[in-house]
């Protein structure tokens, strides 16, 4: 797909200097430019690279005025960094501009599709399932029976959404993601034998959810499992039955949430953090990666380790930790000079 610079100053509302009618198919590094790309200069430590990019255009701050020669056409803007990703966001709506139903696929006739519809080959989608408009399914994705999901909102290939499950307007739902699987109920019995827990809930994502690949999200065994507006999910994160994340709250990779754990508004949580089950988590709590959390927490807590603490008193318990085998030493010494002193 190729674009000259006259289109893409007519999109990013910026000024020419240089060839109008230049063409460009690719984007790269201003470092990494070649014939036929576009790059972006942001950054005056990448001052040098505009005199010997191969790049054909190169997005620059209006502020820019070049000291030597340059062969790029420049299209200048209020803010490169800023309409390079425009651009981006753009090209990335282009190139996934997909209509239609592709077939071999299964679609039940009790499905209701809005307009623009994409749905890839080898998908199924279920009975009763509501699709918005300008959802998009791609490819081997499966939509289990009585699914919503709202307007503008895109599952990647493979993703799996089980039955009753809601999604809203805007989400991504990225490849390998299962949302909707049972949670982990199972019970007991006198001999310690489990039965399983029949999990009857469902799973509510709000609008603008991004989901990383392969994290799972568990129906609720009775209500629901909810993620509110916002939120951001990195990849392989467990979410288990009955848990709620506030809305804006964003988390790291590898996270595991344990069932009917609640999580507030605004909250960073680093990877590989875990979190324990029935606990309540504040309003603009930040978790260190690799923390356990095993305690309701407040709003606006920092936390750090495993069991978690606050982030301050662990940094400075870490330079304790790290010279305890001198610090063992000098008591042992102590000691014996006491001990020979008696």
């Amino acid at each position: 797909m190729n674009f000259t610079a006259q289109q893409i100053a007519g999109i990013l509302e910026g000024d020419i200097v240089g060839n109008p009618e230049v063409e460009v198919s690719k984007l790269s590094k201003i470092e990494e430019g070649i014939e036929g790309s576009l790059t972006f200069l942001a950054n005056p430590k990448y001052n040098s690279y505009i005199y010997s990019t191969k790049a054909s255009i190169t997005i620059v701050n209006k502020t820019f005025e070049p000291e030597y020669d340059i062969s790029t056409t420049l299209i200048k803007v209020d803010d490169a960094y800023q309409s390079f990703s425009k651009l981006l966001e753009y090209y990335n709506q282009v190139k996934m501009n997909k209509n239609g139903i592709e077939q071999p696929s299964f679609i039940s006739e009790t499905v209701k599709l809005g307009n623009d519809i994409y749905i890839g080959a080898f998908s199924y989608v279920g009975e009763n399932v509501t699709l918005g408009n300008n959802v998009k399914v791609y490819p081997n994705s499966y939509i289990g029976d009585n699914v919503t999901i709202g307007d503008h909102t895109i599952v990647f290939s493979g993703a799996k959404i089980y039955s009753e499950s809601i999604i809203g307007n805007h989400c991504v739902i990225n490849s390998g993601v299962i949302i909707g699987a049972d949670g982990f109920g199972f019970v007991p019995d006198k001999n310690g034998e489990y039965s399983k827990m029949p999990q009857i809930g469902n799973v509510i994502i709000e609008d603008h959810v991004d989901v990383g690949a392969a994290t799972t999200i568990d129906r609720a065994t009775l209500g629901s499992t909810i993620i509110r507006r916002g939120v951001k999910l990195d990849n392989q994160i467990q979410i288990a039955h009955n848990v709620e994340i506030g809305k804006n709250t964003v988390i790291a990779a590898q996270t595991g949430i344990a069932g009917s754990a609640k999580i507030g508004e605004n909250c960073l949580i680093g990877g590989q953090v875990g979190i324990a089950g029935h606990i309540t988590i504040g309003n603009n709590v930040r978790v260190q990666a690799q923390s356990g959390i095993g305690r309701h927490v407040k709003d606006n807590e920092i936390l750090q380790g495993s069991p978690s603490f606050a982030f301050s008193d662990w940094n400075k318990s870490y330079v304790h930790f790290k010279n305890l085998p001198k610090i063992v030493k000098t008591i042992n010494d102590l000691e014996k000079k006491i001990d020979g002193n008696n």
